[in-house]
């Protein structure tokens, strides 16, 4: 079966164990002075530039470093790009395309999932061999990914709802890879390794494992659960994995459970079990490090950037706390620390390079900027910000 795609979903992760208690202060946001020195020029070009075609503001929704210094952030018609760590930033692109995801494999060949019009729900695939001057659309056919993850210029996975897709020719065209039935969410680490979540109707969740491809999958992990199971979220990296599991939502709510495994899935940890009165309880019960994930109760879960072979964090936020959050762990789980901060925002997303350094894009209308930490996470220093309309 071959044809091509689009971008993904949100839900979250963990089962019980325990201890080693690390504590890492509570993070903080640093005055807007240290914003970078080419940051207002850019603001006011932008948002005169893209007036006509974003009447409501403009907003970032992803950010992808490729080191320390070399960076990108886009969103609603642009995208931008740093190569001295966000001191100070670049018009890369400007035009139709409104950018929800990207993933550059090095400083010039890219994709991204994207719609054409600020009210378009529809995402398309889209590449670009020039750093993201310009854009050309792959096509996709019926199929409508979520989520996209390119391993090297040739190789790459495509995740929808329910199923996963892998490139050998840059995204040209693309083959249904394997996966359990009723899979709800599923990554690959590599071309071999990968963990599936599927659903149970009426039981909960189980986390499936691959080690050749999704020729063949064995059980790694069974979270049952009062609520009907819906979806989950996978990151992995060597053997290090986290997947969140999601359980119902409401009132701006909601609930989700995240497990840790660093030996391949043989043993998990529950590092969050966040139950909420709009959402019910979290899959697999109450018992977890946390009780509720680093945006505060009820926030909802952003992504996770996996650092070497125990350092992780999660990127979330509040719709209704008006706040964002980073929660991490510096030991593969076993312990789990939300670093709550004052920065404003529905939502986020984070770009890590190492166990300190990493940027965090506050997604929406609300607070639209980039920040960054070189401690961890423990205090963030703004580096551009959109003007935000009331």
């Amino acid at each position: 079966m071959k044809f091509n795609c689009k971008k993904w979903i949100t839900k979250a992760i963990l089962t019980a164990s325990a201890m080693i208690a690390i504590t890492f202060p509570m993070a903080s946001a640093q005055p807007a002075a240290a914003a970078g020195t080419g940051s207002a020029g850019l603001v006011n070009s932008l948002e005169q530039t893209l007036a006509s075609r974003q009447p409501a503001g403009l907003k970032f929704s992803d950010v992808q470093f490729l080191s320390d210094h070399i960076g990108r952030a886009a969103g609603s018609g642009f995208m931008i790009g740093t190569s001295n760590g966000g001191a100070d930033w670049q018009k890369i692109y400007t035009g139709q395309w409104q950018f929800a995801q990207i993933d550059f494999t090095d400083n010039v060949n890219g994709w991204a999932l994207a719609s054409v019009s600020p009210d378009q729900p529809a995402r398309y695939l889209i590449r670009t061999s020039d750093g993201g001057s310009h854009w050309t659309r792959i096509s996709t056919g019926s199929v409508a990914f979520d989520r996209i993850q390119f391993l090297n210029k040739q190789t790459g996975f495509a995740y929808a709802y329910n199923a996963v897709y892998r490139t050998n020719n840059g995204g040209v065209s693309w083959n249904q890879v394997k996966t359990p039935a009723n899979t709800r969410g599923a990554f690959f680490s590599n071309i071999n390794n990968g963990f599936a979540v599927v659903v149970v109707p009426g039981s909960g969740y189980r986390v499936m494992k691959t080690t050749n491809g999704g020729s063949h999958w064995s059980l790694s992990l069974r979270v049952n659960s009062s609520m009907n199971a819906t979806s989950g979220d996978v990151y992995s990296s060597g053997q290090q994995t986290y997947v969140i599991l999601y359980g119902g939502a409401g009132m701006s709510q909601i609930s989700y459970s995240m497990y840790a495994t660093t030996d391949g899935g043989q043993h998990w940890t529950k590092d969050i079990s966040q139950s909420t009165a709009g959402g019910g309880p979290a899959p697999g019960g109450r018992d977890g490090l946390k009780k509720e994930g680093p945006a505060g109760p009820g926030g909802h879960p952003g992504n996770m950037q996996l650092i070497g072979s125990s350092t992780a964090y999660l990127s979330a936020g509040s719709p209704a706390g008006e706040v964002v959050g980073i929660g991490r762990s510096a030991n593969g789980g076993r312990s789990w620390n939300n670093l709550k901060s004052d920065i404003a925002g529905y939502s986020s997303v984070i770009s890590f390079r190492s166990a300190q350094t990493g940027y965090l894009a506050v997604t929406g209308f609300r607070n639209p900027a980039v920040y960054v930490t070189h401690d961890g996470g423990q205090t963030w220093t703004p580096l551009i910000q959109f003007h935000e309309k009331h």
